[in-house]
């Protein structure tokens, strides 16, 4: 049978992307303006990103979805970044950049993405440990005993795990098995596979989809990394306050079952005002954190649950924004417990700095701090790029083109850096600022390859194809 789709037209060609680069070059007052207009934006097989405000029209997205066919049915896997300059008699250089090992693609951005340094790195929150915990104790409500009776009642005729299989369960895990975790699979024996109405009950009588005694397991904090664009700008604090530590996940949080989503785990390690054995919710829409839900694996079977109604926040002082509505200097930031420092444009007009001056900002007062290890720098902020080689811990650096091109030069690009991005708008204001350095943007493609090239990455996976839109209107 003849396939009734229009035939497979080519990625590369320069037909295929010429009706999403006159989208966005409505208006066109660069190239009116006898300067060239530069265009940029993603396209992929779960959506797209476009540097063009205001609606798309019908005709767009059809070009938009056009493309993102064409690459399904090529073989495309994952976002084509792109970016094209058009010179005011039309002609036009355009960039594809495909998927690439070494780079994190943009959410929601035409930017090209982070630049991945250190092959599996992770950002310090993913990698925390739990801090002791001395003189943790179960709480009044931890009864083993209870527990196992009302488990025996509401699962009769169960048969549970062997002292012997709990024994390997703990050699297994290397902790210890808290006295109620215990009792729970003294009685309840599940096996999704071999016996999946057993397991349903036993989950039922539990109050949750139980995992079995070989499924027992710590969480792992890698796997809830959502990638270093967001991850590096995080940070993690417990509270004096706090009954859970403030951590991405620990070996000894003891996942025992889940929601059908989210996992619950007995803490072996608990926050300052928390209790030893006590239930935490793991929430799979979040990244880093966990929620209290009951004091005790008692309280949970018994459906005592508990709301805790505290939000983990990881602001100011670890956290500090300075200028956009932030603070008013870098001085104001400078603080021990400081891990992670946006640097904003104050004004609009591409400089940082006090009261909407535009005077960029020095960095003097944050260097060798012992804890700082983001910097995003929005283009024009910083008054001496090379300040930044007087950070020692830094992991991740984003800052403008033209604040790299002096760090390159120098040599003194930071080699303590896991990941990095050239940026090319304000992360405070979300507003673009590539035309105001006057450097080609293709050449930011040049730039992240000599970045990668610092830690044998490698380069990007681009296609360069030229055409003609014809001179601005």
């Amino acid at each position: 049978m003849d396939d009734p789709r229009p035939p497979l037209s080519s990625p590369d060609d320069f037909a295929t992307w010429e009706p999403v680069l006159r989208l966005l070059l409505t208006g066109d007052t660069e190239r009116r303006a006898g300067r060239p207009a530069r265009v940029a934006g993603r396209i992929g097989p779960y959506g797209w990103s476009l540097a063009h405000r205001g609606s798309v029209p019908p005709a767009a997205r059809a070009a938009v979805e056009g493309i993102r066919r064409t690459l399904a049915r090529g073989g495309d896997k994952g976002d084509i970044a792109f970016r094209a300059e058009v010179r005011p008699d039309g002609g036009t250089a355009l960039a594809l950049v495909r998927p690439s090992p070494a780079v994190e693609p943009a959410v929601g951005s035409a930017e090209l993405g982070v630049l991945l340094l250190a092959e599996g790195a992770l950002p310090e929150p993913w990698l925390r440990r739990p801090g002791p915990v001395p003189g943790a104790r179960p709480a009044p409500t931890a009864d083993p005993e209870l527990l196992e009776r009302t488990l025996r009642a509401r699962l009769p005729g169960s048969v549970g795990a062997t002292e012997a299989e709990i024994a390997a369960a703990e050699a297994r895990l290397g902790v210890p098995l808290t006295d109620e975790l215990k009792a729970l699979h003294r009685v309840a024996r599940v096996d999704w596979i071999a016996g999946f109405d057993e397991a349903v009950r036993a989950g039922g009588a539990v109050g949750c989809e139980l995992g079995s005694l070989d499924d027992l397991c710590g969480v792992d904090g890698a796997l809830r990394f959502t990638g270093w664009g967001f991850g590096a700008t995080r940070a993690v604090r417990t509270a004096s306050d706090a009954a859970v530590q403030d951590l991405a996940g620990a070996p000894t949080w003891i996942d025992f079952g889940g929601n059908g989503g989210d996992r619950f785990a007995v803490d072996l390690t608990p926050g300052p005002d928390g209790y030893l054995g006590q239930v935490i919710l793991i929430d799979h829409e979040q990244s880093l954190g966990a929620e209290l839900v009951a004091d005790s694996l008692t309280d949970f079977v018994l459906g005592r649950r508990r709301e805790d109604d505290r939000v983990r926040r990881d602001g100011f002082p670890a956290v500090a924004r300075v200028g956009a509505g932030g603070l008013e200097s870098v001085e104001a930031a400078a603080r021990p417990a400081l891990e992670v420092l946006h640097l904003c444009d104050d004004d609009g007009d591409g400089g940082g700095g006090g009261g909407g001056g535009g005077t960029p900002y020095r960095l003097a007062p944050v260097l060798g701090l012992p804890r700082l290890r983001t910097l995003t720098a929005a283009p024009g902020t910083l008054a001496d790029p090379l300040e930044v080689a007087g950070i020692p811990g830094l992991e991740y650096l984003e800052t403008g083109a033209r604040e790299w091109r002096v760090l390159l030069d120098a040599g003194a690009v930071p080699r303590t850096l896991k990941a990095a991005a050239v940026a090319e708008r304000d992360r405070c204001r979300c507003r673009y600022r590539d035309r105001d350095w006057g450097r080609d943007h293709l050449s930011v493609l040049d730039l992240s390859d000599e970045i990668l090239a610092l830690w044998d990455r490698p380069p990007l996976v681009r296609t360069l194809v030229e055409g003609n839109l014809g001179p601005a209107v």
